[in-house]
């Protein structure tokens, strides 16, 4: 048994421990289970908005947070959720689980950067400690992708959730090199000009955050997974042609009611910078192949990208219905 299924199991008990915590008084009518490896800030506020619209057609959507990817795979691995938020590739080939990506919510769009009182370039990373969102995430890939490129190796990965979170860790000099979002390289512009240098990264173009789920539940399911997928659609495609349409559904449903005037203020400049990084068809085939190409080379996946099958990773139903029904943009 290799360490990544060794992780898994133990890692079931732990899981379900935080499932049944957060979410208490389960109505008996088979909710939509979603786990998220992460904390729900302005950036996930267009996914929020769409699970509740997907509430409006009666599908009983139950979000918990979890500390990482990591975990909410392990979650959907477990059978203690139906659908997780991440882009499990190493654990859908080297574990085999019985799980498919359903549709990308997101392409990579971050930015390496480096706090300059230690650290110019990529290079000075060489024998140093980087801190990334999680393990296998997008971001863990990137990092390992731009060692390769550059011929180092890095003395240890830190692996800290959320975007906001590194950004605050290296204004607070706990972190001096990660990977950060667009929020966060504008608040580093912001309240430290000049004290952080933002790396090259090249062209990069694959998943960052997916849907997926045990291939039992998508055939089970079909129904209540297509009104997800078209829920998340309509809301990516209204966004993208509104940034500030954002602003409106979080006062609809009433979402992250404390965040701060400054968390607030970065709702439209966030969006309007990530709307090149939501897909407005749901990723499919084509985005398949290019995370394979990514991914083998960041070292996540194994093989040629050439030899691996679109099957053996996305279960594109719901998609397909969904996209034949709407259109494609």
């Amino acid at each position: 048994m290799n360490q990544l299924a060794r992780n898994i199991r133990a890692s079931v008990s732990a899981v379900a421990f935080c499932l049944a915590v957060a979410a208490p008084g389960v109505a008996s009518a088979d909710p939509m289970r979603v786990a998220f490896g992460d904390i729900a800030t302005v950036e996930s506020l267009h996914l929020l908005a769409a699970l509740e619209r997907a509430k409006e057609k009666g599908v009983d959507v139950q979000m918990t947070f979890l500390k990482s990817e990591d975990i909410a795979a392990q979650a959907v691995v477990s059978g203690q959720a139906d659908i997780g938020v991440g882009a499990p590739y190493a654990l859908l080939q080297k574990v085999k689980a019985p799980i498919r990506i359903f549709m990308q919510l997101s392409t990579l769009q971050f930015y390496p950067v480096v706090n300059t009182e230690f650290y110019k370039e990529w290079k000075d990373l060489d024998g140093q400690e980087i801190a990334v969102h999680s393990r296998g995430s997008g971001t863990e890939a990137i990092m390992q992708l731009m060692a390769d490129k550059n011929g180092i190796e890095y003395s240890g990965i830190s692996y800290v959730p959320g975007a906001e979170v590194r950004t605050g860790a290296l204004l607070q000099g706990n972190v001096k090199a990660t990977i950060v979002d667009s929020s966060g390289k504008r608040v580093l512009e912001d309240k430290a000009p000049g004290k952080f240098a933002f790396l090259p990264l090249g062209e990069v173009a694959a998943t960052d955050e997916a849907l997926f789920a045990n291939t039992d539940y998508l055939s089970a399911n079909a129904a209540d997974v297509e009104i997800l997928v078209e829920a998340i659609l309509t809301t990516w495609r209204e966004v993208a042609a509104d940034p500030k349409a954002v602003i409106a559904l979080r006062d609809k449903y009433k979402l992250l009611p404390d965040a701060t005037p400054d968390m607030v203020a970065d709702i439209e400049p966030y969006f309007t910078e990530a709307a090149v990084v939501m897909p407005l068809n749901g990723g499919g085939e084509a985005a398949a192949r290019d995370d394979f190409d990514f991914y083998t080379v960041s070292g996540a996946l194994e093989g040629e990208p050439a030899d691996l099958k679109v099957e053996d990773f996305w279960d594109l139903t719901a998609l397909d219905k969904v996209t034949s029904k709407i259109g494609t943009k």
